[in-house]
Order: structure tokens, then C-alpha cells, then sequence
């Protein structure tokens, strides 16, 4: 079946970041005693901008419980693989970026400690930034709604600007 590029929700996806910043989704294990719940949060407002899950085992994107999840679902450099992967597969799709590029609904990456990415704020405000204190993000582990993204000790980001959502069927007409 052929998959086509269709639009990402950015405004679906930043209401569930803001809907759920400070609370957590019951539909969804809270991973924040186990390792941290950022990236599940992330891959929720995905979901929520992009109504579709790749249920390809190992390298897909998914959740369906607990114990049954891709592991870009919920670990920051696999979603990273995901959302940047060269072949089309049913799923967001995201390229890395300059911090001009990013809009509501991207992704920020953030390392902490210069070697290993280890959170992923969503973002929820941003208007053609030149500089970090110009991104709000919403997140998890580290609980914040509308938080500047300068206010993260990192030392170094990565931003993924979400292009779209592939999709099984045909384009939109």
C-alpha cells in the first residue's frame, strides 16, 4: 500500500502538551521512576499532531502498553533515529534543523552533559527564534509548560522540525 506525506497538526499536538504538562495521560504508562517520561510525553504530542503509529518491529514507533512499545517511543536517541529515517514509513517524519526553523509541535533534544542527548521538550511557542529564550517548551521529567528552553542547563540541542506525518493511502485532494 502506498504511504503519502500528509500534514502534521502542530495545533493538536501543542493543545496535548499543554493539556498534560503537569498531569499524565491515563492512557499511557508514567515512565518518570523508571528512567524518565520526556520522551514518552514527546512521542504522545506526535501522536496527537500526527494520529498514526508504525507498528514495524524494533525500528517502528508505537505504543500499546506498558511493556509493548517501540523503543523510539520512548528513548531519546531512537526517537531521533525514527523521526529522521531516510525510507518512508508510516509515522512523523522530522530532519534536523536550524533553531530559526522551529515551530510549535517540533522537537528540541537536549544533552546535558555534551556526549548523550537525554530529554525531548516539545515545543509549544516559537516565532522565528534566534536564540533559545525565544522557544517555550512543554515536557516531562522536569515537569514545565511554557518554560524557555534557555533555562536548560545543556550543552548541546538538537532541533527537529516535524515535516509532516506519512501516511497509508492516498494524497489528500
Amino acid at each position: 500500500m502506498p504511504i503519502t506525506l500528509q500534514p502534521y497538526d502542530r495545533s493538536a499536538a501543542v493543545a496535548y502538551a499543554h493539556r498534560w504538562a503537569y498531569r499524565r495521560n491515563p492512557q499511557f504508562y508514567d515512565y518518570e521512576d523508571i528512567g524518565g517520561d520526556c520522551t514518552n510525553f514527546a512521542s504522545q504530542c506526535l501522536y496527537a499532531g500526527g494520529g498514526v503509529m508504525n507498528f514495524t518491529p524494533d525500528f517502528g514507533w508505537y505504543y500499546i502498553d506498558a511493556n509493548r512499545k517501540s523503543p523510539s517511543w520512548t528513548g531519546v536517541a531512537y526517537l531521533y533515529q525514527f523521526l529522521t529515517r531516510a525510507q518512508q514509513s508510516v509515522g512523523p517524519v522530522a530532519i534536523e534543523a536550524r533553531i530559526g526553523d522551529m515551530m510549535p509541535g517540533d522537537i528540541v533534544q537536549l544533552s546535558f552533559d555534551g556526549v548523550r542527548f537525554a530529554h525531548s521538550p516539545v515545543v509549544v511557542a516559537a516565532d522565528h527564534p534566534t536564540d533559545p529564550s525565544q522557544i517555550l517548551v512543554a515536557a516531562h521529567s522536569y515537569d514545565s509548560d511554557n518554560r524557555p528552553l534557555s533555562t536548560y542547563p545543556f550543552q548541546k540541542v538538537r532541533y527537529l522540525h516535524v515535516t509532516g506525518i506519512y501516511r497509508p493511502g492516498s494524497p489528500l485532494r
